[in-house]
């Protein structure tokens, strides 16, 4: 399991030197997760066992998200208003982006004036047993890209923490390296036409223009999760992430899938390719070799 978590078994941040923080980068960066096993986000005292239900989701998301700079919130059921649930999940949502943060700060400082923030989500669902599309369905394993919200190269790290109150742990499986995922499915992907993903735009299918990056990463996203075949044969690794530990990942570049658990916390930020240690890992270099990409 060495190969695909780089571990630091500390709960202190401060205690981390700088050997291992330069090593968790390079492990980082290589497509491995960083892997906190006792560090976790402790909320300010406030009533958290308000949050620990199912009963808060609005019955359209699956998790509640927040916007940090904003600080609006959505997903949560609005009729618990009168128990001032609002005020509970800001706090609480607010408290872990600043965790997050000063994590990814403290491990990889390099990355902080570049970095920008994403949405911050509570994820009070159990994963296992959900319906879904395939395409949707995040217990088929994957890399992240966003149909809607183009990223432009920009990398997709996140940072998780398992809040599970009865111990349970949040189970993923890890597949094999971006690399090859991208070889296996590279071909089948269409070329990028920038006249259809103007199109998408026009129609507000995307926030803003898709671009060829996007498109390839979304296309390979699609492909991996509608490829029965590769699902049931590619080879995986099952972790359990446990109660009250924090791990962080760049889900653009790491095959992965959810597979059960509930109570999660998890904050995205976006990373510039060039404030990487080493440009030369990244998905954008990948495409721009592979499809010659400008």
């Amino acid at each position: 399991m060495d190969e695909l978590l780089f571990t630091l078994d500390t709960d202190n941040l401060q205690q981390v030197d700088l050997l291992q923080k330069t090593s968790a980068l390079s492990a980082m960066e290589s497509g491995k997760v960083v892997y906190f096993p006792t560090l976790a986000f402790n909320s300010e005292p406030i009533q958290i066992e308000k949050l620990l239900s199912e009963s808060i989701l609005d019955g359209k998301h699956k998790n509640i998200s927040y916007d940090y700079l904003t600080q609006k919130m959505g997903g949560y059921d609005k009729k618990h208003i009168e128990h001032n649930l609002p005020q509970t999940l800001q706090t609480f949502m607010h408290g872990y982006a600043e965790f997050a943060k000063q994590t990814v700060d403290t491990l990889f400082p390099q990355y902080s004036e570049s970095m920008k923030w994403g949405r911050t989500s509570y994820r009070p669902a159990e994963i296992k047993g959900r319906s879904s599309s395939k395409r949707k369905d995040d217990t088929r394993v994957h890399v992240d890209s966003f149909p809607a919200t183009p990223v432009n190269g920009l990398r997709i790290l996140r940072v998780f923490c398992n809040i599970n109150p009865y111990g349970d742990p949040r189970v993923w499986e890890l597949g094999e390296p971006f690399n090859k995922v991208a070889q296996r499915f590279a071909a089948q992907i269409p070329s990028y036409n920038v006249r259809f993903a103007k199109f998408l735009k026009f129609i507000k299918a995307t926030k803003s223009l898709r671009s060829a990056y996007d498109h390839y990463q979304l296309h390979l996203h699609d492909t991996m999760k509608l490829d029965d075949d590769y699902q049931q044969t590619v080879k995986k690794h099952r972790i359990g992430f446990p109660a009250q530990s924090t791990w962080l990942v760049f889900t653009d570049h790491v095959s992965h899938a959810a597979l059960s658990g509930q109570y999660l916390l998890e904050q995205t930020f976006y990373l510039p390719v060039k404030a990487m240690a080493d440009a030369s890992l990244s998905p954008l270099h990948y495409w721009q070799k592979e499809k010659e990409m400008v």
